[in-house]
């Protein structure tokens, strides 16, 4: 079986848990795409009330073409469950990171208005150890002194480009270091270390916050609930 294939069906076990009245966060990345059809298709199919505050403008667009309502932190001060992707998972405490689809400031400020954060992946992403790149966004102005700044933890940060050489911008307007610290074991300090530099805005480390993970595999989707 293919990783979109894969994608679908965790996205699938997603939207099933979803009910009637949910104030929704609704992730960002190929498996939220997923999910986006999904839910659509069941508003439509089932007559199922539903908002969602989307974590990105491309997920804001998708979710009025599949015919989903939105709302905002105006309207909507607590989301009853947001459903997202991620880059890798470890077993146990769920660490997560996110952020190589650029929007991890807005999925990070949804994940933390949510009571519930549930987390779909293949099961490609699952890892015993973070490892890789760490996206990590930072205020344009002076991006180079935040780079250097990361340089000095031990990370080894790439300004993140457009397909034209031009630099990524985020939903915010901030840019992108894709940093690579290899493999960390203890993630949680080296996450503090990094917010609290100046000109850094978030880090892609999503650290203690998934409640659950539906992790598509080949013989089904099996559900990982943080601490078992």
């Amino acid at each position: 079986m293919d990783h979109e294939c894969l994608k679908q069906q965790a996205a699938a076990a997603a939207v099933a848990e979803i009910v009637d009245g949910m104030v929704l966060g609704l992730g960002t990345g190929s498996t939220a795409a997923f999910m986006i059809t999904l839910l659509g298709e069941r508003i439509k199919r089932e007559g199922l009330r539903v908002r969602g505050i989307p974590t990105s403008e491309r997920t804001a667009q998708a979710a009025q073409a599949a015919g989903i309502p939105l709302t905002d932190f105006a309207q909507d001060a607590v989301i009853d469950l947001a459903i997202d992707g991620a880059d890798q998972i470890t077993s146990g405490r769920l660490d997560l990171i996110k952020g190589l689809g650029g929007a991890l400031l807005r999925e990070k400020i949804v994940a933390d208005a949510a009571r519930r954060l549930v987390i779909m992946a293949d099961a490609s992403k699952l890892v015993t150890t973070l490892s890789g790149i760490v996206p990590v966004e930072v205020v344009a102005f002076g991006w180079e002194a935040t780079s250097r700044k990361i340089a000095a933890l031990g990370g080894q940060p790439r300004l993140r480009l457009t397909a034209d050489g031009a630099p990524y911008r985020s939903d915010g307007g901030n840019v992108i270091l894709d940093c690579d610290f290899g493999a960390v074991s203890e993630p949680a300090p080296l996450d503090e270390a990094l917010r609290r530099l100046v000109g850094v805005v978030e880090t892609g480390f999503f650290l203690g916050r998934a409640d659950l993970v539906l992790l598509a595999e080949e013989t089904g989707v099996r559900r990982l609930a943080r601490g078992e």
